[in-house]
């Protein structure tokens, strides 16, 4: 009988990778994504991929998702991938997806700031204090160019939203920027303003590539979740000829 293992599994590979299984061919994808849709016809497959362990394949789903399916038992494994080196396979294949989904951002609707040559592509939410640390510390660099989009999780903090139609509906966008994410608005009334309904373009944008937390960032290419500085400085010392 199929069972669905719900808890959270580790799974520890203890043999090097090259011992493991090797390259799938394309038609054997298919039938893993067939043998998915029969066991479990509600997950939304986007697509199969091999994993260095035998008979255990990736599945993506169409919210971004990993999980791991074995089809000869039958098996959904919800949970993350290591090596015996401590390498976190669910975490990098994962950051290569939303890597790899670079190209899909409008940097035309985003909000930009400064004209270095790193580039920067930012996901925030104004009342988010991780959100806010990333923006003072590339505030205080004069080597990038900023793409921010703004998405205010409005579970968690209740003003963003007021705040991101501010920042969006602002002649000057940098200035409002400014002004929200270093606290102005947290204790007063936000000016009078006309909302021009461009929060929900960068709503769409961010929920089209799959994220759902703040904050994301790209920094020359390179995808990273949550705010890092001490990797935030590492990729820029490398330069824009790193760039992916």
């Amino acid at each position: 009988m199929i069972r669905l293992v719900s808890n959270l599994l580790i799974l520890i590979l203890c043999v090097p990778l090259l011992a493991c299984a090797g390259q799938a061919q394309p038609e054997n994808l298919k039938s893993v994504a067939s043998a998915l849709s029969m066991s479990f016809p509600n997950i939304p497959l986007e697509q199969a991929n091999v994993t260095p362990v035998e008979g255990i394949y990736e599945i993506v789903t169409t919210n971004g998702e990993v999980l791991y399916f074995a089809p000869r038992s039958g098996h959904i494994l919800a949970g993350e991938l290591w090596n015996s080196s401590g390498q976190n396979l669910t975490r990098d294949s994962k950051a290569q997806m939303m890597t790899e989904k670079l190209s899909m951002l409008p940097l035309d609707k985003a909000i930009k700031i400064g004209d270095g040559p790193n580039q920067v592509v930012e996901v925030s939410d104004p009342d988010c204090p991780f959100c806010r640390d990333g923006s003072a510390f590339f505030s205080m660099r004069d080597d990038v160019t900023r793409y921010i989009f703004l998405y205010p999780l409005d579970k968690l903090h209740p003003q963003a939203a007021a705040k991101s139609k501010f920042i969006l509906s602002a002649e000057d966008q940098e200035t409002a920027y400014e002004d929200v994410f270093s606290g102005e608005y947290d204790k007063q009334p936000l000016p009078e303003f006309k909302d021009n309904g461009m929060l929900e373009t960068h709503r769409q944008v961010a929920r089209k590539i799959g994220i759902n937390s703040t904050p994301r960032y790209w920094i020359n290419g390179k995808y990273i979740s949550g705010t890092n500085l001490k990797k935030f400085e590492k990729i820029l010392d490398q330069g824009p000829a790193a760039k992916q």
